[in-house]
């Protein structure tokens, strides 16, 4: 559980500072969920690993979630939930994906998608009753898709043709929706018009227990190989009449509304998913300091050892930008469009590489369904999965290619210029702890419009190091490192300058996409950097260079030339930190929270 320090009768710690609620909410989630290592928890690994091979949602795990009052979670303060900060729920909600995936997304993730467009576009009336449907531990389903479709909204071809009452008439399915099958409501994004273009969709709040009889097919499934327990499910509607308060917003406005409110899902699902890659470094670290081989443990030896670090900083990474890109939301809402893009396309595949990595030194025992560290076959098939979900990276990269000449003209070069100290006002991204202000939907922008505040920090972050490393030797690979990245700058804002017209649009060729793919990496590598600079000296482990040089050394290898292993002191530094971590029960991302007390102590991590 997450350090507290005692709080007076005023509601202030000793330090004078007021407690963080949601990390206090953490912390009894936490607690709720135990001991995974216990098999007598029916909230442990072997409850949901026994839950997948059934193909279900452990009902344990979602009697929990409910006890905890989860629904809360999804719903903005102002309507009586505890939403409030975008990065402290991705925080919170990593503790249920570090344990199931599946029962992260199947008891979380969809109604809080399906909330966004209610918040956004509905009536005071439409808002508050789904506030009270999700407080009272209903369920709320976002359905778009369609098989015959994919991620092409515009062709979404589920029809709402205008009733004679008024209201709306619905032909036509939806596929692969998770919790369609048990929710007490929907948003349907639907076809109310054949104008081409992006105002023929509009958005449906649908109650779907009050639909008449014989309207509705609901009860098809669609088994996955990962997240198995999900229930996800398809709807089939036969001329079946909603009325015409069931109108989200403006008819025609759907598309405006999920380019914008999808940012926020974009921002904060990879935070979420950040859980899985720790569990999965944590079930291999195990193994790796009990399984011995000449004459030591498996994480004695260098490569094994080099998997391990390099997996750790990459979870770091993949920490800093996630929680960069949620604060992002509150902070500088109009550049949240191609920074949530970026956040969803590079964090899965940084953890999906590192799966695979990890794999190889479990050897034969990833791949067994029973046993010690059976758990990590179940989230190497879930994460696939969810880096699919919601928006493919294909479609990520997509977003970005057509921002990239205007962001180059407009924020980059201007940064990259010797005379031009960059943005001053960036560090309050990096203040994990610092608090924000409310999320406001309004704010959020279709493009950034050439807005960039994080990558054009890495000229400034450059410069200060090369100062910096004049005094401080240990700082001198850092340095490097930065000035290599604000080189890789410079060459993105030339070569994204440089493109055709066909380049800049969704249908541009591999260069673009390339281009759009480096953008993603630079973004990281300054986020990284912008949360080192701000941490504050109390935090031993931010604020030592050895966890950003290690993180900027691994995406510099995606950058150019591949590199060697990490340096072996930093390496070595690196491994005792994960292993002290392990050890205490404590997460691998920045934060350090504990974890639920084990039963039993740790043993075998090889020092």
């Amino acid at each position: 559980m997450t350090d507290l320090s005692t709080t007076s009768a005023t509601g202030l710690r000793a330090d004078g500072t007021r407690p963080d609620a949601a990390l206090e909410r953490l912390d009894r989630l936490e607690g709720l969920l135990g001991d995974p290592h216990d098999p007598a928890n029916p909230l442990g690994l072997a409850a949901v690993l026994d839950a997948d091979e059934r193909g279900e949602l452990s009902a344990d795990g979602e009697d929990a979630l409910a006890a905890y009052g989860l629904g809360a979670e999804f719903v903005p303060a102002a309507l009586g939930g505890r939403f409030e900060r975008s990065d402290r729920f991705a925080l919170l909600m990593r503790s249920v994906f570090r344990r199931d995936c599946a029962l992260g997304i199947g008891h979380g993730v969809t109604s809080f998608i399906a909330g966004l467009p209610i918040w956004s576009d509905g009536t005071a009336e439409q808002r508050q009753r789904s506030a009270d449907l999700l407080l009272a531990g209903g369920r709320i389903v976002a359905a778009y898709t369609e098989l015959d479709h994919g991620s092409d909204f515009t062709r979404i071809s589920l029809a709402a043709r205008p009733a004679a009452d008024g209201g709306y008439l619905l032909d036509g399915g939806k596929q692969l929706v998770n919790n369609i099958g048990r929710a007490e409501a929907a948003v349907l994004f639907a076809r109310t018009g054949e104008r081409p273009g992006s105002r023929g969709h509009s958005h449906l709040l649908v109650d779907l227990d009050a639909l008449p009889a014989g309207r509705l097919e609901r009860g098809a499934r669609y088994p996955t190989s990962g997240v198995r327990g999900c229930l996800l499910g398809g709807a089939r509607f036969d001329s079946c009449p909603v009325p015409a308060d069931t109108l989200l917003g403006e008819e025609g406005g759907a598309m405006e509304t999920v380019l914008k409110v999808f940012q926020v899902t974009r921002c904060v699902l990879p935070g979420m998913v950040v859980g899985v890659g720790d569990s999965q470094l944590r079930t291999v670290l195990a193994f790796a300091g009990e399984r011995r081989l000449y004459g030591g443990p498996v994480s004695a030896l260098p490569l094994p050892r080099s998997v391990l670090t390099d997996a750790f900083a990459d979870l770091l990474v993949c920490d800093a930008l996630s929680m960069v890109a949620a604060r992002t939301l509150h902070l500088r809402p109009a550049e949240a469009s191609v920074r949530a893009a970026a956040v969803k396309y590079l964090v899965p595949r940084l953890l999906q590489e590192s799966s695979y990595r990890l794999g190889v030194v479990l050897g034969a025992r990833g791949y067994l369904r029973e046993g010690p560290f059976a758990a990590f076959q179940k989230t190497a098939r879930d994460l696939p999965v969810v880096a699919l979900a919601h928006a493919s990276g294909a479609v990520c990269l997509a977003n970005i290619v057509p921002q990239l000449p205007r962001l180059a003209e407009r924020s980059w070069r201007p940064a990259l210029d010797a005379g031009t100290a960059g943005p001053e006002d960036g560090d309050a991204l990096f203040r994990l702890h610092d608090p924000l202000p409310p999320l406001d939907l309004d704010r959020l922008e279709l493009t950034t419009r050439g807005a960039d505040g994080l990558a054009a920090l890495l000229p400034r972050f450059a410069r200060e190091l090369a100062d910096q490393a004049a005094d401080r030797p240990e700082l001198a690979e850092l340095a490097s490192l930065a000035s290599e990245f604000s080189d890789a700058l410079a060459d993105l804002a030339r070569r994204a300058g440089a493109l055709p017209p066909l380049e800049r649009t969704p249908v541009a060729g591999r260069r673009s996409f390339l281009l759009a793919e480096r953008y993603t990496l630079l973004l990281a590598a300054a986020a990284c950097l912008g949360v080192w600079r701000a941490a504050p000296r109390s935090d031993g482990f931010l604020a030592d260079p050895l966890w950003v040089t290690a993180a900027l050394h691994r995406l510099a290898g995606r950058l150019g030339p591949r590199r060697g292993p990490l340096p072996p002191a930093a390496a070595g530094a690196l491994f005792d930190e994960l292993s002290t971590r392990h050890h205490d029960d404590r997460t691998f991302d920045l934060f350090r929270t504990r974890l639920a007390p084990r039963a039993r102590p740790v043993t075998g991590v090889a020092p």
